[in-house]
């Protein structure tokens, strides 16, 4: 299986999530890709925003058609995008790694984030949307953000965009043809080995407060599942638990100073 695609390039539009689910895909096309140089409403998970200087960055998105993925297993989608990603920027830069559910990290600060819709019909996949921001050549971030970082801010030169959109898209390709063969397994092992903060024990914070715990696994639907320092299992949909970054603690991470910021979503 050999996916195919076609690019759109615009200078300046709202949303590119909102230009493709606009858009009729035509059935011949496997994927749609449209790029803009500037985002007027670019978004990130929830009321999140993503800051972009114009023409610095890659912001993108992709609408793929895998009607052959049942609904239940659509998280494989998400690996396949983030490791896709990953693929491509472990070609120059050391330290990445995913943070679930699909931001793109290098060591702890946020490179990559991708919004993902889904569209349902007849109990089927009809589309995905894949929207990625990719901070490329942006030097200095000047929102509230805790943790941003660029290419150029880690090798310190400039990184042909569409170039390596060009890669991005073709590893993309390669991900999404092993998905939809069914490869889950190899898709899944990927993910986890390349998980921020798969080893040891980290702080994390939900609705009860802040506690120690190590990452069992990412189950299939894609609920995270942790372990705390009692051997108690929790489990956890997207936006339930957050990854909690703190300056020290005091009785084996029972208690964590009031000194922290949560890492962006």
């Amino acid at each position: 299986m050999k996916l195919t695609h076609r690019i759109i390039h615009l200078d300046t539009i709202d949303s590119t999530n909102r230009y493709l689910r606009e858009m009729d895909c035509p059935a011949e096309e496997d994927l749609l890709v449209c790029v803009a140089d500037y985002q007027t409403a670019g978004r990130g998970q929830g009321t999140n925003t993503w800051e972009s200087e114009k023409g610095k960055n890659l912001l993108f998105s992709v609408l793929a058609k895998p009607v052959d993925i049942a609904p239940t297993r659509q998280f494989i989608l998400s690996e396949a995008c983030a490791l896709a990603l990953k693929d491509v920027l472990d070609r120059s830069v050391d330290d990445i790694t995913l943070k679930w559910p699909n931001d793109i990290y290098w060591q702890d600060c946020k490179l990559s984030g991708t919004l993902i819709e889904t569209s349902l019909s007849g109990g089927r996949i009809r589309h995905c949307i894949f929207g990625v921001g990719l901070n490329v050549n942006q030097r200095e971030f000047k929102s509230d953000a805790p943790n941003p970082v660029s290419l150029w801010q880690i090798v310190h030169h400039e990184t042909d965009r569409e170039h390596l959109l060009e890669q991005i898209i073709c590893q993309l390709k390669r991900r999404l043809e092993q998905a939809y063969q069914g490869c889950y397994d190899e898709i899944q092992q990927a993910y986890h080995q390349a998980l921020y903060r798969k080893d040891g024990y980290h702080p994390y914070r939900d609705e009860n407060g802040v506690f120690l715990a190590r990452i069992i696994e990412v189950k299939p639907d894609g609920h995270l599942i942790l372990d705390d320092m009692q051997g108690e299992q929790r489990t956890y949909a997207f936006k339930e638990v957050e990854f909690f970054r703190g300056q020290g603690t005091r009785g084996y991470g029972q208690e964590i100073t009031q000194q922290a910021f949560f890492l962006n979503s």
